[in-house]
């Protein structure tokens, strides 16, 4: 195993992890910014306020890009799993 073949196995790692959070975060981050912004409009300061709906909007992100996260995942781990030999030489 060369140093470059492990920079290209940590460089798509990262690049997986990025691709997965990334719709979960984005997510997070907007409806934060919503619930920031009406707090500061109407002055509410609850935190339950701020946790319960980000809380049900990551769930829901999940829900519905949990199918396309998995088979990502699955491709990247048979493409790890198929250079196993390639790497050994």
């Amino acid at each position: 195993m060369t140093i470059g073949n492990l920079v290209t196995l940590m460089r798509d790692g990262i690049f997986q992890v990025l691709i997965m959070i990334a719709p979960v975060l984005g997510v997070a981050l907007v409806v934060g910014l919503i619930i920031a912004i009406f707090q500061a409009v109407t002055s509410i300061q609850e935190q339950t306020l701020t946790t319960v709906p980000k809380i049900f909007a990551i769930l829901a992100v999940l829900a519905l890009l949990g199918g396309w996260m998995f088979s990502s995942m699955r491709d990247y781990t048979v493409q790890i799993f198929q250079m196993i030999p390639q790497l050994v030489r």
